[in-house]
């Protein structure tokens, strides 16, 4: 079983930077891939950035640039730096945890598939003003 924790959420306005931080305990030695999805009001959970246990990372096309997921395996910690805020990022960010193909298919980065992530942390709120 593992928990994820978020927080690092807030209010920010736009052209800001916000830094999420998701600590992670319990049994991870199974969950190769660690995710940031987020939804927003009336709409379905996309996913914004993967990293594998090994160190590589993946963003979701609309947000390459603005966002740098990280982690500190000796903290147990995840992390998405956003940049340049937008109001349209405006969401509830979650943490997500899940074996490998969860990030990785055959040769390449599989889609942003949200059920194939097993663990699920409660989410941090980022609102982004104009």
């Amino acid at each position: 079983q593992v928990q994820l924790v978020e927080s690092g959420g807030g209010s920010v306005q736009a052209g800001g930077s916000l830094r999420l931080s998701c600590a992670a305990s319990g049994y991870t030695g199974s969950s190769s891939c660690m995710a940031w999805f987020r939804q927003a009001p009336g709409k379905e959970r996309e996913g914004v950035a993967r990293i594998l246990s090994g160190g590589s990372t993946n963003s979701a096309d609309s947000l390459k640039g603005r966002v740098t997921i990280s982690r500190d395996s000796a903290k147990n910690t995840l992390y998405l730096q956003m940049n340049s805020l937008k109001p349209e990022d405006t969401a509830m960010y979650y943490c997500a945890a899940g074996p490998f193909s969860a990030c990785y298919a055959g040769l390449h980065w599989a889609p942003f598939i949200s059920t194939q992530f097993n663990y699920w942390g409660q989410g941090t709120q980022v609102t982004v003003s104009s």
